[in-house]
Order: structure tokens, then sequence, then C-alpha cells
């Protein structure tokens, strides 16, 4: 059963954070800067989710993730740069009342069971279909290092990086298993290639 607890959230469009993998963040307004306070005095945890709209406060998306900050640097103005540690993905259950500046939720923490590797074929077409992304968009990449990385490492790491608009970036994290994650990314890179005089703008799933 999915464990329940109040976190305290970051709604920051197109910023994908996965259990196991790292996000750095430059914390900068007064409230998020409060929020990295309290984070700190607490338990470390940061909710990453993204906003699914215009508003003040903006609606947010049903699913984020858990970050533990592994590394801050407090600057003398008060900003922070943190780097946060992926724990565990979350569904939102409900927004509480607070008097906070920023926004808490009670939320559902998924369990995190590790992503069984890619067919040998699937991990090659995703490899492929990077070059080819890379190149098309001007990207300098150390494809040997890329190939060191693990099947996890690789998918999340793209969809961490990848210039999607945020629907596309959510349904990558909704993704059920990394197999269908890895094979949403193909899919989002062809689109993008063939739309490649539009690279000003984020790819979206429309």
């Amino acid at each position: 059963m999915a464990a329940v607890t109040r976190l305290s959230i970051f709604p920051l469009g197109g910023a994908l954070l996965f259990p196991r993998m790292q996000l750095p963040l430059h914390i900068f307004e007064p409230r998020y800067r409060a929020l990295v306070s309290d984070a700190m005095a607490r338990d470390r945890r940061i909710g990453m989710i993204q906003p699914k709209g215009p508003g003040d406060p903006p609606p947010l998306f049903d699913i984020g993730c858990v970050g533990r900050i592994a590394h801050v640097e407090a600057l003398d103005d008060g900003r922070y740069n943190i780097v946060l540690e992926g724990v565990a993905k979350f569904r939102v259950v409900s927004e509480l009342s607070v008097t906070t500046p920023f926004r808490q939720v009670e939320a559902e923490l998924e369990d995190d069971v590790p992503a069984d590797p890619l067919a040998l074929a699937h991990r090659a077409s995703l490899e492929e279909e990077s070059r080819r992304f890379a190149e098309a968009q001007g990207y300098a990449v150390d494809w040997t290092a890329v190939s060191r990385l693990d099947d996890e490492s690789l998918v999340n790491g793209i969809a961490q990086i990848a210039p999607f608009d945020a629907a596309a970036k959510q349904a990558l994290l909704e993704a059920a298993t990394l197999e269908e994650r890895a094979e949403l990314i193909i899919q989002l890179m062809q689109f993008f290639g063939r739309h490649s005089g539009e690279r000003d703008d984020p790819v979206t799933l429309q």
C-alpha cells in the first residue's frame, strides 16, 4: 500500500526528476528560498512537480517526484544552488491549506520498483535515434560516455534534458515502464526531427 506523506512542493515546468537521478537547481525566488531553508531544517525533501496551466497558483499535474537535497550551496545574498537526488515518484492526494509561502500537499509515495533492462534492439534504436536527434539539433555529445550508461540512466537522463513541452515531459514521467518511456522518447525525437524548422519551440504531444 502506498505511503501517504506531507510534501512541500516546487512547481516548475519542464523540470523532471526520476528516482536515482539528479537535478541541479538555482533557487532565487523568496518563496522557494524559504522552501529550501525549511527542507534543510526538516528532512531535506522537496516534491518536484510540473504546473499544467497558467494561474496563481497554477493547477498541478497529479504525478511528481520527491527529491532529497544531496548538495546545497548557500550564497551570500540568500540564493541557493542545490542538487536534488530523486527518491520516489508521488501522486497528489490533496493540496493543503497552509500559511507558508510555498505550497504543500498530501501525497502517496509510489513503491520504487527496479527497472527491467531494455531489450538490446530497443537500446540500439534509442541510441541511434538520439544520435540522429543530437546531430540535427547541433548538440555535442560524448557518445563513448553515453554507451557506458546503464539503461535507466540513459532513458531517464534523456527524458530530463530533452527540449519537449510540459505535457510531453509529464507523459515521460508517468510512463509505467522504462521500455514505454524509451519508446515514447523515440517517438518524440522522430516528431521533433520532422519539425526541425520549429526548433525554437518545444515539441508538443498534440
